[in-house]
C-alpha cells in the first residue's frame, strides 16, 4: 500500500511537467493538494514518503518545482514573473525567495550563470 501511494504521488507530480507555456499553471502545489486527490491523510502521505525516500512531501514537491524552474530559466526566454506564475507562485518575490533559498542565486543570476 505504501509503495502504491508513493507511486501515485510521484505520477501526479510528474504529470504536471514539463511546463510548456507561460499560461500553463501548476495545479497541485502543496501537500494538501495531493492528499485531496489521493484521498489519504497528509500525515500518512508524509510518513510513507519519508520512509521510502527520506524526504517529506513538501521537500519532494519543492525539489521538483526547483528543477523545473532551473529548466525554464535556462531554456526559455520567459521573464521571471511568467516562470513564477506558471509554477504556482502568486508573487514574484515568493518565487525569488524560494529560488534563492534553494540555490543561493537569484533567478536572474542563475540564468546568467
Amino acid at each position: 500500500a505504501s509503495v502504491r501511494i508513493s507511486t501515485l504521488f510521484i505520477e501526479l507530480l510528474e504529470r504536471q511537467f514539463p511546463i510548456e507555456s507561460p499560461n500553463q499553471i501548476l495545479q497541485l502545489r502543496t501537500a494538501k493538494d495531493y492528499v485531496d486527490v489521493l484521498g489519504v491523510h497528509v500525515n500518512h502521505l508524509n510518513k510513507v514518503l519519508k520512509t521510502l525516500t527520506g524526504k517529506t512531501t513538501t521537500e519532494i514537491i519543492a525539489n521538483r518545482v526547483l528543477q523545473e524552474a532551473k529548466v525554464l530559466l535556462k531554456q526559455t526566454t520567459w521573464n521571471v514573473s511568467e516562470i513564477a506564475y506558471s509554477l504556482g507562485f502568486e508573487e514574484v518575490a515568493h518565487f525569488s525567495n524560494f529560488f534563492k533559498k534553494q540555490t543561493n542565486f537569484s533567478p536572474l543570476a542563475f540564468r546568467d550563470n
